[in-house]
């Protein structure tokens, strides 16, 4: 499925903060669901707007929120109050709020895995599948203060569906703190499947850094924009909705 999408911007939590939705035109049930955080430059919902529509254009319904990674508290509050805007809400955007996919780039990655792991840190709360895209998985997540490597030692949830992307130019998070989180997740008993791409750290969520305006800007680079979309197709599959013909969602748990 393939539909053009429309973006509006809304608020969320006590702080007010800017939340892009992207809805797919034209769907016919309750769409599945993907909640996607950026990393850690604070309020950087932009950079993942190129990417966020390629997800939408597959079908989702994408929520991209605003977070700050230097509040007092490290951006946790602000992350679980969008997950909770997004529960709340979705239904209301068309949504299928049980068939909800959790993502995150960067820092955003980590915070992702952590809830998957520290289920009450929600109130009990699964994702129907996580995707990590470019994280390190050694450092504290941002939404529960532990790493999720160390977590993932002690932790009674249940396992679920985990989905990993990294680019093999990344020279920000090297690739080898996914290879290490995806062998640990395997060996005790998780669904986990590694995607690999031939782009940076940017160019899997379509972007780029620009020097001349200090941030991630929307890609030009074909590896970027190629990433980009097969960074959306895994998110897809995540959600349950087949990928384009010769996609990488199709592929079965890496590293077997």
């Amino acid at each position: 499925m393939t539909t053009q999408p429309t973006t509006h911007t809304t608020t969320y939590g006590t702080d007010a903060l800017a939340m892009d939705v992207h809805r797919p035109d034209g769907a016919r049930t309750a769409a599945p669901v993907a909640l996607l955080w950026h990393g850690i430059g604070p309020e950087e919902r932009d950079v993942l707007r190129p990417l966020a529509r390629e997800v939408a254009r597959l079908g989702l319904l994408v929520y991209v929120p605003d977070w700050r990674s230097d509040a007092a508290d490290g951006g946790r509050a602000h992350l679980l109050e969008s997950l909770r805007f997004v529960r709340e809400h979705a239904g209301a955007h068309g949504g299928d709020a049980d068939r909800c996919v959790l993502a995150g780039w960067s820092a955003g990655a980590g915070a992702a895995a952590g809830l998957a792991l520290r289920p009450a840190a929600c109130d009990g709360w699964r994702p129907m599948a996580v995707v990590g895209i470019a994280g390190h998985y050694g450092r504290p997540a941002r939404t529960t203060g532990a790493s999720p490597l160390a977590e993932l030692a002690t932790t009674s949830a249940g396992p679920l569906p985990v989905r990993l992307v990294h680019g093999t130019a990344d020279d920000i998070v090297a690739a080898e703190h996914t290879r290490e989180f995806a062998a640990a997740l395997r060996e005790r008993g998780w669904p986990v499947w590694r995607t690999e791409l031939a782009t940076d750290h940017a160019g899997v969520v379509m972007a780029e850094f620009s020097v001349e305006r200090g941030r991630c800007v929307p890609a030009r680079a074909a590896h970027a924009v190629a990433g980009g979309r097969a960074t959306a197709e895994v998110i897809a599959h995540a959600a349950g909705l087949a990928p384009a013909e010769g996609g990488v969602g199709g592929k079965g748990p890496a590293g077997r």
